[in-house]
């Protein structure tokens, strides 16, 4: 084979392979493609809910976008925000999102890059604007999760109202911080305002405590009063009924009552047997000692 013959079977190859690469061009399941015709976007091939990937033709003068079919990551910088009550935050985000129009997305961005340029000014924009409206520990712990759906549909309603061509997914605050030359000082504030709040607790805690010891102190004097009265009642009552019985039986034995009588004198004088008594032998105290209950015979 003559080397001109060669040379034409090169040129006819090369023209071949760039006629079918001009033609034919394959889309991975994992992408969509926006046919282009001479800059104006045409056509979408395996757009979302309508798969259609592999092998595909298009004319020659004709290019070929292809976009990521999956749910698309974006870490927003870190931004800086004012809280409501004027406590600065660093807060850093990140947004979930997909192409849902790729042919809009075509028009308004053209490519990824620029779209994450965009969506991130939108989210830094969102999160101002509603984070701005809240107070730090709101933003930080108390209503986290409504401020970031809030901040979630705003994101959505201004990519819908700029026709970017994605659907907004999801937003999320990864951290929410104090700014590094401002937390000693915010520290320090919480520390002191904790250590107020302490002390009032404790001097509340000291005031009830002492209310309570009042209240027990005049209800032991109440009851201690109530029980020496009742006390002093039944005492009172069972002396009567010991006179009353007494009496009765006093006037049915007189001889037995003064007997009895003197008995309580003997143990009321010597019962703890060191009384020194200087009596006659005769005397009419010791005269139950040598007769007994007969003893008082001779005095009635």
């Amino acid at each position: 084979m003559s080397r001109g013959r060669l040379m034409a079977w090169a040129v006819a190859l090369i023209l071949a392979g760039w006629l079918v690469s001009a033609l034919f061009y394959v889309v991975d399941q994992r992408e969509e493609a926006v046919v282009v015709n001479l800059g104006d976007p045409v056509r979408v091939v395996n757009r979302p809910g309508r798969p259609d990937a592999g092998l595909h033709v298009k004319l020659p003068w004709e290019g070929v976008v292809k976009f990521d079919r999956r749910n698309l990551a974006l870490e927003a910088a870190q931004e800086e925000i004012i809280a409501s009550d004027q406590r600065r935050l660093v807060v850093d985000a990140f947004v979930r999102y997909r192409i849902a129009d790729p042919l809009q997305f075509y028009r308004t961005l053209r490519d990824e890059r620029t779209a994450g340029d965009r969506i991130e000014r939108l989210v830094n924009s969102s999160l101002r604007q509603v984070l701005g409206s809240a107070t730090a520990t709101e933003i930080i712990s108390a209503r986290r999760d409504q401020l970031m759906a809030l901040a979630r549909q705003d994101v959505a309603r201004r990519a819908q109202a700029s026709k970017l061509g994605i659907q907004v997914i999801d937003l999320r605050i990864r951290r929410a911080d104090l700014p590094p030359q401002n937390q000693d000082a915010v520290y320090r504030n919480m520390q002191t305002s904790r250590q107020q709040e302490a002390a009032r607790i404790r001097a509340e805690g000291e005031q009830r405590k002492r209310e309570i010891l009042a209240e027990a102190d005049r209800e032991v004097a109440i009851t201690l009063a109530t029980a020496q009265e009742t006390g002093e009642t039944v005492r009172g009552q069972g002396d009567a009924q010991r006179t009353r019985i007494y009496a009765q039986s006093y006037g049915r034995d007189p001889g037995f009552a003064a007997f009895y009588r003197s008995l309580q004198a003997y143990e009321a004088s010597l019962a703890d047997g060191s009384t020194t008594m200087v009596l006659s032998p005769n005397s009419a105290f010791f005269r139950y000692f040598d007769k007994g209950p007969a003893g008082g015979g001779g005095r009635r």
